[in-house]
C-alpha cells in the first residue's frame, strides 16, 4: 500500500493495484501450500537440483546456475505483510520496501510487486531496476548516502519520496522542492541514532562514527534536526537504519525507538503532527546455520511493539526496506565439480563457483559462512561417504573456497555442490575476477502432472556470453591507448558545469 496518505485517490490506485493480483495469489499460495506439505523448501530445492541436471540447464558447457524458489519468495513476503498487519492499527499507511541493491534483478522485484512489496533504491541504476519491474512512484523509496542533484531532481519529479542524508543534501532539496514538478514527493531526513554496532562493523550502520544520516548524540546535532524541521513544513519523514546481518534485534528496536522519540519532540515543538511517517529501515539477520527461517518477522514485530508501544497505534505511517531476509533462503548456486583432487592428505573439489558468486564468504568466511550441499552427477543427494574436505573456486588464488576442511560426503568428478542461501548479495551481484561470467539464473516452481520432473524453470537471467565480457571490458576501444591512436577517437564525457545547481555551492547547516 502507498504512504501518501495526503492523496486518496494514490491509496485507492494501491487498493486496486491489489486487488488485480488478489485472486491469482490465492491461487498461487494454495498451490505453494499443497508443495510445502510435500516436504517444504528442502525438498523443493532437491527437486529442481534435479530437474535442473534433467531438463540441460546444468551441463558441462555450462558448469554453474543460479536457482531462485519462487514459491519461498511469495511465502516471505506473505510473512512479512502479517507480521505487521497483526499488530498495525487499522487505516495505517505501510509500505514494505526491497532494498532492491540485494537481489537487483527485475524479474524478482517484478514478483515482489506483485505480492505487494515496492522498492528500496540507492542509485540511478537501482530506481530503473524498478521502473523496469513496474514498481510505481509512490512505492519507490530513494536512499544513499551521496545522490547527485541530477538524482534529486529525477525523484523529485517522478514523486519518489526522498530521505536525506545530511544537511548538505537539505541544502540542495531547499533549492529543488519549490521548483519540482509533478506530484509532491514525500521527504524524510535519515538520522543516525548511534546506539552501537553488532557483530560485522561493516553492516553496523548506527555506529558513533557511521558514515550515514545526522549522528543525533553529536553536541548540537538533536537541535539542529528539530530546528530544520521546524524551518521545512515539507520535511515529514524520519529514516533510521541501524544495520542488518549480525545486528542483534534488540540494537535495531533501540534504534526504531530513537527515532520515534525524536519524531515525537519534533511534532511537540510544531504543534502538529508533521513528522507523519517514521522509515524504520531493514535489517533482520537471516540464519544461515539451516532450513530454518530465523528470526522470524512477526518476532520482531513483537519486540518493536514492546520497545516502540506508541509505533503501531496509527499515528505514524510505517515504511520498511528489508533485504536480505525476504531472499536469502530462496537461493541456491549449483555447481559443477570439474576435478577432485587433494593436498596434504585433504581432499579438494574444485568448483566453478567461488569468489565471482560467494565474494562475501570467500574474503570473509568467518562471518559469512555458507551450508553446502552434495548431489550426485544426476542431481541426487549424495550418499558418499562423509568425510573433511574443501570445496574450491575457479579464481587464481588460494583463498578462493566455499567451503575449508568441511565435513560432507565426498566430492567426485562430474558431482554437484549447491551453496544454499545464496538469494540474497551472492548470485545476483557478481565479482567479475579472472573475468568470469555471470551465470544463469533460473526461477522456478513445482508443476506436478505438467512438465517433466514435476519442476518448471524460468529464465531470470541468460548466462553471459564471452563475446558480451569482451565488449564491457573495453573490446569496441581495444586502439584507444595506442601511441598512434587519433585522439578524436576518444570518447569525452559529456558533462559542464553550467548543468551545475546553485545549491551545490551554497554552505548549509552543519551538524557539529
Amino acid at each position: 500500500m502507498g504512504l501518501d496518505r495526503e492523496n486518496d485517490r494514490d491509496r485507492d490506485r494501491g487498493r486496486d493495484h491489489d486487488s488485480d493480483h488478489e485472486r491469482e495469489r490465492d491461487h498461487d499460495r494454495e498451490r505453494d501450500d499443497q508443495h510445502d506439505r510435500d516436504g517444504g523448501a528442502p525438498a523443493r530445492r532437491d527437486r529442481a537440483v534435479r530437474a535442473a541436471v534433467a531438463q540441460g540447464l546444468l551441463t558441462e558447457d555450462r558448469p554453474v546456475i543460479a536457482l531462485l524458489d519462487v514459491a519461498g519468495i511469495r511465502a516471505s513476503a506473505a510473512a512479512l505483510r502479517t507480521a505487521f498487519a497483526e499488530v498495525t492499527a487499522p487505516g495505517t499507511a505501510v509500505l514494505h520496501a526491497f532494498a532492491v541493491k540485494a537481489t537487483p534483478l527485475v524479474p524478482v522485484l517484478r514478483l515482489l510487486n506483485d505480492e505487494g512489496i515496492g522498492a528500496e533504491v540507492a542509485s540511478p541504476g537501482e530506481l530503473a531496476l524498478a521502473r523496469a519491474a513496474g514498481v510505481r512512484a509512490e512505492h519507490t523509496v530513494l536512499d544513499s548516502p551521496a545522490k547527485t542533484s541530477a538524482e534529486l531532481r529525477e525523484a523529485l519529479a517522478l514523486g519518489i519520496a526522498v530521505n536525506a542524508d545530511n544537511p548538505q543534501e537539505l541544502g540542495r532539496l531547499d533549492a529543488l522542492v519549490a521548483d519540482a514538478p509533478g506530484p509532491r514527493s514525500p521527504i524524510g531526513l535519515r538520522v543516525n541514532p548511534q546506539v552501537g554496532g553488532g557483530s560485522i562493523g561493516a553492516l553496523s550502520t548506527a555506529t558513533a562514527t557511521s558514515k550515514f544520516g545526522v549522528a543525533l548524540r553529536d553536541e548540537g546535532s538533536r537541535a539542529w534536526v528539530v530546528r530544520a524541521c521546524l524551518d521545512r513544513p515539507w520535511l515529514t519523514r524520519l529514516h533510521t537504519h541501524t544495520g542488518s546481518q549480525g545486528v542483534p534485534l534488540e540494537l535495531l528496536a533501540r534504534g526504531v525507538r530513537a527515532a520515534y522519540e525524536l519524531a515525537e519532540e519534533i511534532n511537540a515543538a510544531v504543534g502538529r503532527r508533521q513528522i507523519d511517517t517514521l522509515d524504520l529501515g531493514g535489517g533482520l539477520p537471516v540464519n544461515f546455520t539451516s532450513d530454518e527461517e530465523t528470526p522470524t518477522y512477526a518476532t520482531y514485530v513483537r519486540l518493536l511493539r514492546d520497545t516502540v508501544p506508541g509505533l503501531f497505534d496509527g499515528r505514524y505511517g510505517l515504511v520498511t526496506e528489508f533485504g536480505r531476509s525476504l531472499l536469502a533462503k530462496h537461493g541456491t548456486v549449483l555447481a559443477r565439480v570439474e576435478y577432485a583432487k587433494s593436498a596434504g592428505g585433504r581432499p579438494i573439489a574444485v568448483t566453478h563457483a567461488g569468489a565471482q558468486l560467494a565474494t562475501r564468504t570467500v574474503y570473509d568466511p568467518a562471518s559469512w559462512p555458507l551450508r553446502i550441499a552434495a548431489y550426485d552427477a544426476e542431481g541426487r543427494p549424495s550418499t558418499a561417504q562423509v568425510v573433511a574436505q574443501d570445496v574450491a573456486g575457479p579464481a587464481c588464488f588460494a583463498g578462493d573456497l566455499l567451503a575449508e576442511n568441511r565435513a560432507l560426503p565426498l566430492l567426485g568428478q562430474g558431482d554437484l555442490v549447491a551453496a544454499l542461501d545464496t538469494g540474497a548479495y551472492y548470485f545476483s551481484n557478481h565479482y567479475a575476477y579472472n573475468s568470469l561470467a555471470r551465470p544463469g539464473i533460473y526461477g522456478f516452481v513445482q508443476s506436478p502432472g505438467g512438465d517433466r520432473d514435476g519442476v518448471r524453470f524460468a529464465t531470470v537471467r541468460t548466462p553471459q556470453t564471452v563475446e558480451e565480457i569482451v565488449a564491457e571490458s573495453g573490446g569496441p576501444h581495444a586502439d584507444a591507448l595506442r601511441a598512434d591512436a587519433s585522439a578524436a577517437d576518444a570518447s569525452q564525457p559529456d558533462a559542464s558545469p553550467a548543468d551545475a545547481s546553485p545549491a551545490d555551492h551554497d554552505t548549509p547547516p552543519r551538524s557539529r
